[in-house]
Formats: structure tokens, C-alpha cells, sequence
């Protein structure tokens, strides 16, 4: 669990360096926004990468039980894991409606994607890593009132085009992960 620990640190904290802009400012000016970027970068893969490790090392050798969720939440779960991946879909540089709906619809994924998780799952481990990300995804979401303006000028117009894409992107994705969840991350999320 300590690596997992470990990892979200790493992880998180290159994703919250927007919300402190003087400090952010200081590092890009010293290094150079490619230098910055890379290293954030690097960091941010260091940190995902400790993060499913450490998570499957717990998952193998410390599983440990709080709470066993009803059967209703699982289904709840998969609802909302649709509306987070089309959500993540709309986060693209392109307007559309949802995107201009949700104002910030990667953040709106991530906490719909983490909530989802804390609701189908009553272990540790889970309630660790998905409520982390949770809160930074709230905490990212609020710093945006008071972080300085990235200077945009006028948005273009939303475009519907753009949500159909987002849907049918995460549609296929939803669907996708549906298949490969048992692979990828050992639970079976049908059946």
C-alpha cells in the first residue's frame, strides 16, 4: 500500500501544480515550459505507474474488507460509468454543448469515475485511491475560481456535432472497458 501511497503523491501533485499558478509560474520560468511539461510528464507516468503497482501488490497480499456494498450499488456504479466516460470524451479541445454544460468535463469524469469505484467497492485500498482522487478532482475543480485567467478571449459557438462524437466515443470506450476490465484490472465488472 505504501507504493500506492507513493504514487498518488507523485501522481497528484504534478496534476495540482495549476492550482498553486506562482509556483507554477517559478518552475516554467526556471526551466522552460518544454523542460516543465516533460517533467510533469514524467513524474505524472512515475506516479501511475506506483500506483497500479502498489495497488496490485495490495489487491494480492492486503486485501482488506470494510464494508460490502448491496448489489444495487453496482448498478448504479455502471450508469455513472457511462455518463463519466462520455463526459472524459467531451473534454476535448473542441466546444460542445457538454463541454460548455460542464465547464471542466475531465474533472466532472474523474469525480463521476471516482465515485462510481467508492460506491461499488468497500475495500481499503479502493476507498484510499478512489476518494484521493475524488477530493483532488473537487479541490481542482473550486481552485478554478480563484486561479488567474488563461487570457481566452472569446470561445467559438458549441457545436452538436462535437457532443455526438463525445457520445459515440464514450460509448465504444464504456463499452470497451466493460470487456477489458477483467483483464486489464483482474475484476470481472458483469456477471
Amino acid at each position: 500500500m505504501v507504493l500506492m501511497l507513493i504514487g498518488l503523491i507523485l501522481f497528484l501533485g504534478s496534476h495540482s501544480l495549476g492550482m498553486f499558478p506562482d509556483l507554477r509560474h517559478r518552475l516554467v520560468e526556471g526551466y522552460g515550459l518544454k523542460v516543465f511539461k516533460i517533467g510533469c510528464s514524467l513524474v505524472a507516468l512515475i506516479g501511475f505507474a506506483l500506483i497500479c503497482y502498489g495497488f496490485g501488490l495490495y489487491r494480492a497480499e492486503g486485501w482488506l474488507q470494510l464494508w460490502t456494498p448491496p448489489k444495487g450499488m453496482r448498478h448504479l456504479s455502471l450508469l455513472l460509468m457511462l455518463f463519466a466516460f462520455i463526459a472524459l470524451a467531451a473534454s476535448g479541445p473542441k466546444l460542445g454543448y457538454i463541454k460548455m454544460r460542464l465547464k471542466h468535463p475531465m474533472l466532472v469524469g474523474v469525480k463521476t469515475w471516482a465515485l462510481a469505484h467508492l460506491l461499488a467497492n468497500g475495500d481499503l485500498g479502493g476507498m484510499i485511491l478512489f476518494s484521493s482522487l475524488l477530493a483532488w478532482a473537487v479541490v481542482d475543480r473550486i481552485s478554478y475560481r480563484w486561479r488567474p485567467a488563461d487570457g481566452v478571449v472569446d470561445a467559438p459557438a458549441p457545436n452538436v456535432r462535437v457532443d455526438v462524437i463525445a457520445v459515440v466515443v464514450g460509448v465504444i470506450a464504456y463499452g470497451a472497458m466493460l470487456f477489458l476490465h477483467p483483464y486489464l484490472i483482474g475484476v470481472a465488472v458483469l456477471g
